[in-house]
């Protein structure tokens, strides 16, 4: 499978204004590209095609001098992802492509002739780039990698993204199976009893100190001075950091959870229409389950372990986990958030509503993952109800969809 490892980089002031010169031409072949595949289709109802783009591409060198001055495959890879987002769109796996602005984040993508030298601490690209200093934080993986992207954020870091394509060994897992329930008081919950948390104390220093920085920048009402784009930055910077904190956290959880369990169950969460809620909008997005959820499932896969989710309107908080039967004072008309453990009238003992929840999310995709017969065998899972009294209802780029196509038209 594919793997990234990003690495910090930190170019020379000359290395910086070619890498300012390369993004300025990537930018402009993308746009001129994209107005070019939209025109022709809405004109003949065909887009261009890759091939077509890189016919077009000697022409424009020579209407355009300054376009050679960008490494060739820098070019060639604009013409390659520009196609590739059509497709997705087409193939219903991502949103319609946009025209990319000169504002935030810049890349640029290098196929080959890159060479990694870790033992130098550089990396040594092609054309007038040359070596780079590197900071390799981690050992790389033993295999080819197949694309270096060198991008800047709006901070005005500068980082190297290296693929790798390698096969990875299965995990030995220590746990069997559990379940993870999402949350705004704790952010995860697992079925095991434990309870994780973000860095709320550090991420709200970080909040307070970008919204005094935002405040100054909407002072700057000039949008061409100096001074705007240093405030600008400085603002930029602190959003840096903020999520750098956030996905550090994230990375670390994920990490252990995939690492540990054999058997990963987790709730399948419509982040999208949840965030409509004006009331609750600012807190589920500065939670970031989606990314946590995407990087529980790819390091699931990593360390050849199974990742299952459970439809999005299984009723997982109302159930009592030993009798599967509805907690009355869990469901819908009843319930109140601010209880936080409830007694089941059942089975006669206390629950905390979290855990509870947790451990029949992981019964429901045992129930689901041994349905379907797609890994771990029943017997294997020690101690676990395979079942629930009630089944699951439910079902940016996105798996392959059943091949429908949808329209460029408006």
């Amino acid at each position: 499978m594919y793997r990234a490892v990003k690495v910090r980089i930190y170019p020379t002031d000359e290395q910086k204004s070619y890498l300012a010169q390369c993004f300025g031409n990537t930018r402009w072949l993308w746009n001129y590209m994209f107005n070019a595949t939209t025109t022709a289709y809405k004109e003949t109802g065909k887009g261009i095609s890759k091939a077509a783009m890189d016919k077009l591409l000697p022409n424009l060198k020579k209407e355009y001098e300054w376009l050679g001055l960008a490494y060739s495959q820098v070019l060639q890879r604009v013409t390659f992802n520009l196609s590739s987002a059509f497709v997705n769109f087409f193939e219903g796996r991502a949103k319609f492509p946009n025209f990319k602005s000169k504002h935030g984040k810049q890349s640029i993508q290098y196929r080959q002739n890159v060479k990694l030298m870790p033992e130098n601490s550089v990396i040594k690209f092609p054309g007038n780039l040359g070596l780079m200093k590197t900071v390799f934080h981690k050992e790389l993986p033993d295999a080819k990698f197949t694309t270096v992207t060198i991008s800047r954020n709006a901070s005005g870091r500068y980082y190297a993204s290296i693929l790798f394509n390698q096969n990875d060994n299965p995990v030995v897992a220590i746990r069997d199976a559990i379940g993870v329930d999402l949350g705004l008081k704790n952010f995860a919950i697992t079925s095991e009893g434990s309870k994780y948390d973000l860095p709320k104390n550090q991420l709200a220093k970080l909040e307070k100190n970008r919204k005094r920085k935002q405040k100054k920048l909407a002072k700057k009402t000039d949008k061409t001075s100096n001074k705007r784009r240093k405030a600008k930055r400085l603002v930029a910077k602190v959003s840096s950091k903020v999520a750098r904190v956030r996905e550090d956290f994230l990375h670390k959880l994920s990490r252990k959870i995939a690492y540990e369990n054999q058997v990963i169950c987790v709730e399948d969460l419509a982040v999208k229409n949840m965030v409509k809620n004006p009331n609750l909008a600012k807190a589920i997005s500065d939670q970031g389950w989606g990314m946590f959820l995407t990087m529980l499932k790819y390091k699931a896969e990593r360390f050849g372990h199974a990742y299952q989710e459970i439809g999005r309107f299984f009723p997982s908080s109302q159930l009592c986990s030993e009798t599967l039967l509805p907690i009355p004072m869990l469901q819908k008309g009843y319930d109140s958030l601010g209880v936080r453990f409830v007694d089941c009238p059942h089975c006669q003992h206390q629950h905390d509503r979290d855990i509870n929840a947790a451990i029949n999310i992981r019964n429901e995709g045992l129930r689901l993952w041994s349905h379907y017969g797609l890994g771990v065998s029943p017997s294997r899972v020690t101690g676990v109800a395979l079942g629930t009294s009630a089944s699951a209802l439910g079902g940016d780029v996105r798996p392959k969809s059943s091949g429908r196509k949808k329209s460029m038209k408006t």
